[in-house]
């Protein structure tokens, strides 16, 4: 069973950044596909970002693209969202997800086993 704890979310003026944390454990994650998802009230949960651990091939939704930016340090066993040039829209709760299997469905939230508890990204205008 994998664990995961997310970390680093808050309140930011638009524009800002902020960068998230994912620390993963019970597992060795070294063919594993991590995933960010954010959620909106009253919206279904979006695909992010993505990467494959032992490939280090990233993904990304085509919106967030140039703004979002994930890496991982083997070492800590943890994946990070950069987040930048922050926007109203932004605000969301922002969850790691982890699978053993890639998947060419890696931007649907149903491909990932593992969850953490989410981290509040709040961005204010």
């Amino acid at each position: 069973q994998v664990q995961l704890v997310e970390s680093g979310g808050g309140l930011v003026q638009a524009g800002g950044s902020l960068r998230l944390s994912c620390v993963a454990s019970g597992r060795t994650l070294s063919n594993y596909v991590m995933g960010w998802f954010r959620q909106a009230p009253g919206k279904v949960r979006e695909f992010v970002a993505g990467i494959r651990w032992g490939v280090g091939s990233t993904y990304y939704s085509d919106s967030l693209k140039g703004r979002f930016s994930m890496s991982n340090d083997n070492a800590k066993s943890t994946v990070y969202l950069q987040m930048s040039s922050l926007e109203p829209e932004d605000t969301a709760v922002y969850y790691c997800a982890a699978t053993p299997y890639y998947r060419d469905t890696y931007y649907l939230s149903g491909s990932y086993e593992h969850w953490g508890q989410g981290t509040q990204v709040t961005v204010s205008s």
